[in-house]
């Protein structure tokens, strides 16, 4: 008996596993809209961190920092103004850490926990891909959210309007530590 529970708690910690980030592979990219036009943002340095089950590639923990002073848009009049819309000087990182996850009947796999953007923290639920690499996995998540949730005012300026809701995507991907 204590051999099959010996066996059990090794097969457990064996599938266990931290997964080193890939900076060069991973991003994390904002999808917004105005009146007239759209434009892709990219966080350009971002910290983030996934363990989970190498074997079912369910995540058991993940996490996401940043900077918004790294958020470029290849604008730096529309950056320097989302800065102050964002209160980046009382606020100046934002985060995203895993609470659970969860598969649905049709296999879908989701994870969900706080998102804070100035200073603000909200529950979001994101559907995700996670899939074997070479070396690890990657992990795929895409969600809109409403920054007026986070109490961000829509930017208003004559006939010009900043759509509130945002898409954030990101790829995230690491080897097995």
């Amino acid at each position: 008996m204590k051999s099959i529970i010996l066996l059990i708690a090794t097969i457990a910690v064996a599938t266990a596993a931290d997964f080193q980030i890939d900076s060069q592979k991973s991003w994390l990219k904002l999808d917004c809209k105005a009146t007239g036009h759209s434009w892709t943002a990219q966080v350009k340095e971002f910290s983030a961190s996934i363990s989970g089950d190498a074997a079912t590639l369910a995540p058991s923990a993940a996490n996401i920092a940043w900077k918004f002073s790294d958020i470029d848009s290849d604008e730096a009049d529309r950056d320097e103004k989302m800065l102050d819309w964002l209160d980046a000087s009382s606020h100046p990182t934002g985060s995203w850490k895993m609470t659970k996850q969860w598969k649905d009947s049709s296999g879908q796999q989701y994870v969900s926990g706080p998102l804070t953007i100035a200073g603000v923290s909200k529950e979001i639920t994101i559907p995700v891909k996670a899939e074997k690499t070479d070396k690890g996995m990657s992990l795929d998540g895409d969600v809109w959210i409403d920054t007026t949730d986070f109490s961000l005012p829509i930017i208003r300026m004559v006939v010009l309007t900043v759509n509130p809701k945002v898409n954030i995507r990101f790829h995230l991907e690491g080897d097995v530590r």
